[in-house]
């Protein structure tokens, strides 16, 4: 068994896993939010009851694996480039381990979304998987031969965070620049435009999200793209956007596969127990 904790804005979720992928238990509880001390209280007692109805309690300690809307600091080991900014600068993973008494695996939750889908969801046999969140924000996650690639400065994946080509209406973003691709492809951004019963907003959505992809494709040359989020729910952009992007991506033929997720709001906390998938 090995547990993961997915660890978002507005809710905490735990699930155990077994060996073969089955769920033995999930439940979710609401984020502290802005309070830090009692973000890891909420995962540590999450931990011991799963612990305590599974009769692991007082046995060898469940490894846990923890998803988390940012990224560990390759330097300083503090977290950064979280939407939920009460983490911002805080050593999580540490505090966690000390408050837990075992070691403790975090990756981004994006990271987490593509390595569940690639394991054993809408990705499974690939060599090489592109995770895509659409949703209140956009983010991205590479799986290679089973293992979420994190790189060199932690970053990996963030195609979000890059400028969409073809737009310079200036956009902000949150992050400081702008014409950032969430700006673009987020769900408030498509919600903005028209949202998605207005043909014209989705068509230029469909034309954006196949531009950002193509770059992916031309740079990774993914097996898979996997799409999550609530966008992803838009049945038409698997039949629309490969498509279109053909005009942009850098060969004479596109393999690569868009696939919608199979886990849905599983797919974060089902990743994150398998980081412990060595």
């Amino acid at each position: 068994m090995r547990i993961g904790i997915d660890l978002g804005g507005t809710k905490t979720e735990i699930a155990v896993l077994t060996e073969d992928g089955s769920i033995l238990l999930r439940e979710r509880v609401p984020t502290p939010r802005g309070d830090y001390a009692a973000t890891i209280a909420t995962i540590v007692q999450l931990v011991r009851m799963a612990e305590t109805k599974l009769g692991a309690h007082g046995a060898a300690p469940l490894p846990v694996g923890v998803g988390i809307p940012g990224a560990e600091s390759r330097i300083t080991g503090l977290i950064k480039n979280a939407n939920s900014t009460w983490l911002i600068g805080k050593p999580l993973r540490a505090d966690l381990e000390a408050a837990l008494s075992r070691p403790v695996r975090l990756a981004n939750d994006a990271n987490c979304f593509a390595l569940s889908e690639a394991v054993d969801g809408a990705a499974a046999g690939a060599d090489v998987v592109f995770g895509v969140i659409l949703g209140t924000g956009v983010g991205g996650g590479i799986v290679v031969k089973g293992e979420a690639l994190v790189g060199a400065n932690a970053i990996a994946g963030e195609w979000g965070h890059n400028p969409l080509p073809g737009e310079s209406a200036g956009r902000p973003c949150y992050c400081g620049r702008r014409d950032c691709v969430e700006t673009y492809l987020s769900g408030p951004a498509l919600a903005a435009d028209g949202g998605a019963g207005n043909e014209a907003a989705i068509a230029r959505y469909e034309r954006r999200l196949a531009r950002a992809l193509s770059q992916v494709i031309n740079i990774l040359d993914p097996e898979v793209i996997v799409l999550g989020g609530g966008v992803s729910n838009l049945d038409r952009l698997y039949q629309n956007v490969p498509k279109l992007w053909r005009e942009w991506v850098f060969s004479d033929h596109v393999a690569t596969r868009l696939v919608k997720n199979k886990h849905g709001d599983s797919s974060g906390v089902r990743g994150a127990a398998w980081l412990w998938n060595d």
